[in-house]
């Protein structure tokens, strides 16, 4: 019995799925989801390095200058990280992923800035770059769903009290990672552990 293949991604009961194709009994043919755990690794059968590639060239044909600015940008990061000491040229996506919310991070904050000082056209032209970078980026948690989160890995390292709070926020950190904001993480388990 073999599994041959693999069919697209898709999302079901908040999980990605991919349906592998193909399982060969010797009599008839079976297809059965596979379940990934984390959520963060969002392309799991191209990496997001060889994703963002094969995007850029399309933003090239489709001849999108703040699609192919944007690509641009974070594949100059991607190489800088990859060429990093101590990187042996690789980049997992799990890395990947936080230097985007990185840079998502960094153009909402610009986008602010320009605001601030009155220059909507600037900011609307960073808000348009941030559009490209979630579209990379996993569906975020929402602060209840954190809180629920949270409340559950309380639970399950049995904190009590704020002298916790460096267990509880060891196992949210890679619980969420690429899901939820570290900071609005680090609140909510302030809050809950000071109750």
């Amino acid at each position: 019995m073999s599994w041959i293949g693999f069919t697209s991604l898709k999302a079901e009961s908040g999980q990605n799925v991919i349906h592998k194709k193909r399982k060969t009994t010797g009599r008839r043919e079976l297809t059965e989801p596979a379940f990934i755990q984390n959520q963060s690794l969002k392309y799991n059968i191209m990496n997001l390095f060889d994703k963002i590639s094969e995007d850029i060239k399309a933003a090239m044909k489709a001849r999108d200058k703040v699609r192919l600015e944007t690509l641009r940008n974070i594949k100059k990061v991607f190489l800088e990280a990859k060429t990093a000491p101590g990187a042996d040229d690789t980049l997992e996506d799990a890395d990947a992923l936080k230097i985007i919310q990185k840079l998502a991070k960094q153009g909402k904050e610009t986008a602010k800035t320009y605001e601030d000082n009155g220059r909507n056209d600037l900011a609307e032209a960073e808000k348009l770059q941030v559009a490209v970078l979630e579209e990379y980026l996993p569906q975020q948690l929402s602060e209840t769903e954190v809180e629920q989160r949270i409340q559950a890995i309380i639970q399950e390292t049995g904190a009590s009290s704020m002298k916790d709070m460096g267990r509880v926020m060891g196992v949210a950190t890679k619980q969420l990672a690429g899901i939820a904001d570290g900071r609005l993480v680090s609140e909510v388990v302030k809050r809950l552990l000071a109750q």
